[in-house]
């Protein structure tokens, strides 16, 4: 068994629940991105560096992943819009604001700095504990959680501003 295979196998869960959290619980667009993550990875394992834990870079990969899938489908995102239209019965400006929102939110979360950027997406989307997070990072638990509320406070300010901008 070659090393990567090693990889595979150890890291292959958790990075499939990273993505699964980032893509709201869609497990077949998961395994696809997954699967994808780690072909990407297999071909670039010589750049890995060993700045941080082989699961960050790889569950980056994995997010890098699934960001270029969101913009490949936004062409369709008009028609999906109008097929939840259908089926909840919401109006259009009701169905416009909740998209507004999620899409500020992103733009929010890709412009904050690493480490908080990182540390915000193990917490939400990793489901993952202070510890685990501090340990990914070497660092310690406190830092991990100090990190993480800064990463919120960043956001919430984000939106007001953006919403005094309005």
């Amino acid at each position: 068994m070659t090393d990567f295979e090693q990889i595979y196998r150890d890291y292959f869960h958790d990075v499939f629940l990273y993505v699964r959290r980032l893509s709201g619980g869609d497990e077949r667009l998961s395994e696809d991105i997954t699967g994808e993550a780690f072909f990407r990875a297999m071909k670039r394992i010589d750049t890995f560096r060993g700045d941080c834990d082989i699961r960050v870079w790889l569950c980056q990969i994995a997010k890098n992943c699934y960001y270029t899938h969101l913009k490949q489908s936004r062409r369709t995102e008009h028609t999906a819009d109008i097929g939840q239209l259908i089926e909840t019965g919401e109006s259009p400006d009701e169905i416009l604001l909740r998209s507004e929102n999620a899409r500020q939110i992103r733009r929010l979360l890709h412009e904050l700095p690493n480490p908080y950027k990182e540390v915000f997406m193990w917490r939400t989307l990793g489901e993952m504990s202070f510890k685990d997070i501090g340990k990914l990072f070497r660092k310690t638990e406190n830092w991990a959680c100090v990190t993480y509320h800064r990463a919120r406070k960043m956001l919430r300010t984000g939106m007001e501003v953006d919403e005094n901008e309005k």
